[in-house]
């Protein structure tokens, strides 16, 4: 299924209802980069986690899970940035 959607100045995007209620997204969805392009997962809540995935969240709010993503990558992307400035030797 194909769904297209205006997208704002501000970046924001509307989801459309019924892709919502298929994929069970509610409050946040993380956007991963492939080599087909963008892929839109939803975050589910923890009290959603099973199995393996509990002992992944250990407690913690989906907000919490991708506010640590965000840092190791933002510590990483620092690192690659300071390794880029370096004059080669």
């Amino acid at each position: 299924m194909n769904e297209v959607v205006s997208v704002t100045k501000k970046g924001q995007a509307t989801i459309p209802k019924k892709l919502r209620v298929k994929y069970h997204i509610k409050d946040k969805v993380v956007f991963e980069e492939s080599e087909c392009g963008l892929v839109l997962k939803a975050v589910p809540a923890p009290d959603e986690l099973f199995g393996s995935f509990k002992a992944f969240a250990k407690g913690k709010t989906a907000l919490e899970l991708l506010e640590e993503a965000r840092k190791e990558e933002f510590a990483k992307d620092g690192e690659l940035m300071k390794r880029a400035k370096m004059p080669n030797l």
